[in-house]
């Protein structure tokens, strides 16, 4: 089953036929058009206004939360991820320093028993959706347990992973079994030689057995994670579009982002605009679909296609205005923003003997400290902030 993938794949080192100036078919990426679906043939005969509007005028009204949840700009947030482990199977350039980095002590990360009790705080005041993230989720041994008794939250809706898929074939029935309901598989390029410069591991056949092993259990769709970075993987992006047409999987294209230790910098960044000016100029016609006022991708159709293709523009069009996440970390601090560097401990407090009561005090306050935005680019290039190992992917 790897015929979608390796006809298409052939590297070749230092050619480039794409760069910024070459972005004239998508200049500047559209905005919903009324019925919030728009097509690239409107692009091309330049009809369209813009497809996206990067605020977020309100929030559901069918998402009852309670006042904890909810920011000082009205923001609810009912989508908690949740760091696992900060171990990982892999050495990602953009997640792990080229130098590695010094890991939490295990007695020092959250156990089971707290990972569950704390996301009953959050489940209980109106959080629906949580991701379990890493390092690498599935590396930690007790990770059906974790999965049974979150799923088992009343009020939890959603259930999901994100995982680099080196593990994940053999224990997906498990945890499927275990009520895992959606899976995020990142795969940053379709070439075995670059998987091993990028993960600094072998693997990459593995990974796309644990795609093939999620749709064949019914995951619909499977979600393929695709950082893309210019000069590495940004000549696969319409590789990447064709794993779609005839499987159920959603293509997320992500710009690179600013973390402590993966030497970012702007020539690296392949922003949205340009990755959609490749795909169009390709030939693929696209329609855009009707988002959740929360969503962070742009969601796109493409015609002939059984997948979707969407892309995550942190960098270039931030979508703070509509953020619903928070975030527990591994070792129980609690982050309101993947990329501001405030964090508050949970644990601590639970340690001492923190009841429900007080631990909703600390989260409440953090929230209603959140900023109505990020920096831009290149103050959070220059501000401090952990590896993204140790937040969580």
């Amino acid at each position: 089953m790897r015929y979608c993938i390796s006809k298409f794949v052939k590297w070749r080192p230092g050619l480039r036929n794409f760069s910024s100036a070459n972005s004239t078919v998508v200049s500047h990426i559209l905005q919903n058009s009324n019925d919030g679906i728009t097509s690239t043939s409107d692009i091309n005969d330049g009809t369209a206004s813009k497809m996206y509007n990067p605020t977020c005028e309100k929030f559901p009204a069918d998402e009852p939360v309670s006042n904890m949840l909810v920011d000082s700009f009205g923001r609810k947030h009912t989508y908690l991820r949740i760091s696992l482990t900060e171990r990982c199977n892999l050495r990602c350039l953009y997640c792990m320093p080229a130098e590695g980095t010094e890991l939490t002590p295990s007695p020092q990360l959250l156990s089971q028993n707290e990972i569950v009790r704390l996301a009953n705080i959050f489940v209980s005041s109106g959080v629906n959706k949580i991701r379990l993230t890493g390092g690498e989720p599935t590396v930690r041994k007790d990770i059906d347990d974790i999965c049974l008794q979150l799923s088992h939250l009343k009020g939890l809706k959603t259930l999901a992973m994100t995982t680099n898929g080196i593990t994940l074939a053999n224990k997906l029935p498990r945890l499927k079994e275990c009520g895992l309901t959606l899976l995020n598989i990142s795969l940053d390029t379709l070439v075995p030689a670059k998987f091993e410069f990028m993960t600094r591991r072998r693997g990459h056949e593995r990974v796309l057995n644990s795609i093939d092993a999620a749709i064949e259990l019914g995951y619909s769709p499977v979600k393929v994670n695709c950082v893309v970075m210019r000069g590495f993987n940004d000549d696969e992006i319409c590789d990447f579009v064709e794993l779609t047409r005839e499987k159920p999987i959603n293509v997320r294209f992500i710009e690179f982002m600013p973390f402590d230790g993966n030497v970012w910098n702007s020539k690296k960044l392949v922003p949205y605009s340009e990755i959609m000016d490749i795909v169009v100029r390709s030939g693929k016609e696209f329609q855009r679909i009707q988002d959740h006022p929360t969503e962070t991708a742009k969601n796109f159709r493409v015609d002939g296609h059984q997948g979707t293709v969407s892309f995550i523009t942190s960098m270039t069009e931030h979508f703070c205005a509509g953020c619903n996440r928070l975030r527990l970390l591994a070792d129980g601090n609690f982050k309101v923003c993947l990329f501001g560097p405030s964090e508050v401990s949970l644990r601590d407090p639970m340690r001492h003997g923190a009841d429900d009561t007080e631990l909703k005090k600390i989260i409440e306050a953090a929230i209603k400290r959140k900023k109505a935005a990020h920096a831009g680019m290149f103050d959070l290039a220059k501000t401090p902030n952990r590896p993204m190992i140790h937040i969580g992917g």
